[in-house]
């Protein structure tokens, strides 16, 4: 069972990296906003179908969790519309490896305080230094795409 989980996680990665793709070109078009709105509006317009279909019976249950719980949609929203905003700005690529960044550098802060509930995991020097090769990687493809748009838009100006 491991396996199918990690297999959908790797599933979930892919379609994080086409979401952020197409709703970077599409906010081209329509707006940072209203990309982010139209990819709400229709995911709720899907999970209400699917709730009714599939759900466990009682959606007003919403309304006896934690306040501090309910909280999350806010980052949601705010994951979505801040990588709509940042794709077309230093592309896919730099802005998923921002995103790991920041999940991992929360998720290592969640571990070691145990918030939420977790596991307690200790911060240690393994921790620190696989970020600081992330934000090595980060910047050698930053630099990269940098070089990449010089060239393309030097190539257009010949």
């Amino acid at each position: 069972m491991s396996i199918l989980i990690l297999l959908a996680s790797v599933i979930g990665g892919i379609f994080l990296s086409a979401q952020s793709s197409i709703n970077g070109a599409f906010s081209k078009k329509a707006g940072t906003f209203e990309s982010t709105f139209i990819t709400f509006i229709t995911g709720a317009m899907i999970l209400f179908i699917v709730i009714l279909f599939a759900g466990n019976g009682d959606l007003l249950k919403i309304l006896e969790a934690p306040k501090w719980q309910l909280s999350a949609v806010w980052f949601g929203v705010g994951y979505l519309f801040l990588t709509i905003l940042a794709v077309p700005q230093i592309g896919v690529i730099a802005a998923n490896i921002s995103t790991v960044i920041g999940q991992l550098s929360m998720g290592m802060l969640i571990d070691h305080f145990g918030w939420f509930g977790g596991l307690q995991v200790s911060f240690d020097l393994k921790r620190l230094i696989a970020i600081l090769l992330m934000l090595v990687a980060l910047r050698l493809i930053y630099v990269g795409n940098m070089k990449a748009e010089r060239e393309a838009t030097t190539e257009v100006h010949e």
